[in-house]
């Protein structure tokens, strides 16, 4: 079953705004046995917008328009819609109502220009919006569905999840489809698509493999439809298999978990606990440990030293090693980790300290260069890695290395190797 979904701004052209809607819509479709065809990005034109609407009625069963509710006057889609359906538009007192007692709750008189937000196309059902003033539009005819959704992204998100696609999922013909979302790290896309070699002749239009890199890792979407569940299970199964055996080093979790929450479940297991110092990654590792619900029983704090005088005064590092080694060095990254778990209390600690560029490099240690330190009660190491990036990715991409340098290392203390029979 075909969906196309149509996204409304001049805002999206003119790149001030990321098309994020029209990513979070297309996963949720495809999940549910919809086969998106085409994402088209129109601006508040509502000749534009009649025009895409029409095409695409013609190609997909489902179209769905995300953005121009608002009350402005270059939020056009409600009169596109009515002009190109031919379906007049008509106030809507409950929905007027629904806007008005939005602005009582924050104690706030409603505008009279958010009164069009109650017009409504002659023939579509108003979708209630608990979270904003513009409801959805929902028109089902002999041609298909017509989906409208304000744009605003938590607004267009509590819409899709409490009523489009519910009802969606009630059509008929849609296959059985799964889904795993699959996270690796410390590895490059190409490396893995080396990696799985052969796994073409498993794939075809109903079993699929998507390979989507970023700066924390790149995670390997599976998709199967099929005509029954049992079927679906069992291509999934032989497809999951497949990658496990041929990627299990660099796997790091089964269900789309980010990296922090798969390391943050480790130290829960062992009932251990992480503190970081950070220099180059200026608190972007500590972030990441508490975007974690419940992350305040195993992460302790971090310390951001972005001045050699913090890492000096706050983390005790040696200020002759410092002058002599310089920060973005091994000596400087263990003495960090060490410094900060001895003050925090840890179990274990990280440390980061690098180059972000795109100035401050050297031949020794051009932009790129850091060293990421890991400390507990027994042993203290660091790694050196080469990132060259813009600073943003940098940070994330440290971050990830950082993360999965923890993971490997709770991983040997979950799963001990077994003692030697040698005599010491």
């Amino acid at each position: 079953m075909n969906a196309i979904l149509l996204t409304i701004g001049d805002e999206l052209l003119a790149g001030t705004t990321v098309n994020t809607n029209a990513a979070w819509m297309g996963a949720e479709l495809m999940a549910r046995g919809f086969r998106v065809v085409r994402v088209e990005a129109i601006g508040d034109d509502s000749e534009a917008i009649c025009q895409a609407l029409r095409r695409s009625r013609t190609e997909a069963t489902v179209v769905i328009l995300c953005g121009g509710l608002g009350p402005t006057h270059d939020d056009r889609t409600r009169e596109a819609l009515a002009a190109c359906l031919n379906r007049p538009l008509r106030l809507v007192p409950e929905v007027l109502a629904q806007i008005e007692a939005h602005f009582k709750r924050r104690g706030r008189a409603m505008p009279e220009r958010n009164r069009v937000q109650a017009l409504v196309p002659e023939g579509f059902e108003p979708i209630p919006n608990p979270v904003g003033t513009a409801p959805g539009l929902w028109l089902q005819d002999e041609t298909g569905i017509v989906v409208a959704l304000p744009g605003v992204p938590h607004e267009m998100q509590t819409l899709m999840r409490e009523t489009v696609l519910p009802r969606l999922e009630q059509l008929p013909g849609r296959p059985v489809v799964l889904q795993r979302m699959l996270v690796t790290a410390g590895i490059g896309e190409s490396h893995l698509q080396e990696r799985l070699t052969g796994v073409e002749a498993l794939l075809d239009d109903h079993v699929q493999l998507a390979y989507l890199p970023g700066p924390y890792g790149v995670r390997l979407r599976l998709t199967v439809a099929a005509a029954t569940e049992e079927e679906a299970r069992r291509r999934m199964e032989t497809l999951l298999s497949f990658i496990q055996k041929r990627i299990t080093p660099y796997l790091v979790g089964m269900d789309g978990e980010p990296l922090e929450v798969v390391v943050g479940r480790l130290l829960r297991t062992l009932g251990a606990t992480v503190a970081v110092a950070e220099s180059c990654t200026g608190g972007h590792l500590a972030d990441c440990f508490t975007n974690v619900s419940g992350a305040s029983t195993y992460f302790r704090g971090g310390v951001v030293a972005y001045d050699n005088t913090v890492k000096v005064d706050v983390l005790g590092v040696d200020p002759e090693v410092l002058a002599r080694e310089g920060a973005v060095s091994e000596a400087v990254a263990l003495q960090m980790a060490q410094g900060v778990r001895t003050r925090l209390g840890a179990t274990v600690a990280l440390s980061t300290t690098g180059i972000a560029g795109p100035t401050g490099g050297t031949p020794e240690k051009p932009v790129g260069t850091v060293w990421i330190g890991l400390a507990d009660a027994h042993t203290a190491f660091a790694r050196r890695y080469y990132l060259p990036d813009d600073r943003l990715r940098f940070k994330q991409r440290v971050t990830a290395m950082a993360l999965d340098l923890l993971r490997k290392h709770l991983l040997q203390k979950e799963t001990p190797a077994p003692a030697s029979s040698a005599s010491r």
